[in-house]
């Protein structure tokens, strides 16, 4: 996950070393990663032609390696984004990363990952509605209790994810990595209709329903 976030802060522009190492912290709630974490990725991002390195002055002085984003690179990072199965859907990290990423995505890609972590969240529903049918003490009941809900919040939350993802436009990045659109570009933005579920399954969407 960790080359996911150091690919994405380059995005919207070349960064350092240095930042770079302190954005993916901050992200990953570390205030600064290890330098033998983050610049081994940075060369395998370079000879894979998804990075390139050049020297450039620093603030004050020194020579420091800026890092910029290649069109191969955005491609990989797509790519890697939209690689979203059972088991990354199991991950609460997994899933965040990417909705935090989905003005990278399309509609069709979005939606896709949402109805594969609804699959998970109905399961844990389920599984957590057996638990409360027996006798776990005081605590036990507590711990359930507690993870049930916020199964049930998620669901919540994705069925309003589910009703943005189809209509929010695409970001759209020049080569140099810059945010924004072109002159002449046009944002993509899909035509597609929202629906009340990602899968297509409106029997777990009745409004009110959790």
């Amino acid at each position: 996950m960790i080359d996911l976030i150091i690919l994405a802060n380059l995005v919207d522009g070349p960064k350092h070393g240095y930042a770079l190492k302190k954005q993916a912290g901050t992200v990953l709630s570390d205030s600064e990663l290890h330098n033998n974490l983050v610049y081994p990725l940075l060369r395998r991002f370079t000879s894979q032609g998804w990075v390139t390195k050049k020297s450039a002055p620093g603030q004050r002085g020194q020579i420091r390696q800026l890092y910029a984003l290649t069109t191969a690179g955005r491609r990989a990072l797509r790519e890697r984004l939209n690689a979203f199965e059972e088991k990354e859907a199991q991950s609460t990290e997994e899933f965040l990363l990417r909705v935090g990423l989905f003005d990278l995505l399309d509609p069709a890609a979005r939606q896709r990952i949402l109805g594969t972590r609804e699959q998970v969240l109905e399961r844990r529903k389920e599984h957590f509605a057996s638990l409360q049918r027996m006798e776990l003490g005081i605590y036990g009941s507590e711990v359930v209790g507690f993870l049930s809900q916020r199964a049930k919040d998620e669901h919540a939350w994705l069925r309003r994810l589910c009703r943005l993802a189809p209509n929010h436009p695409t970001r759209v990045t020049s080569d140099s990595g810059r945010r924004g659109r072109g002159r002449n570009s046009q944002p993509h933005i899909s035509t597609q209709r929202s629906t009340p579920g990602c899968n297509g399954n409106t029997s777990n969407w009745k409004p009110g329903s959790g």
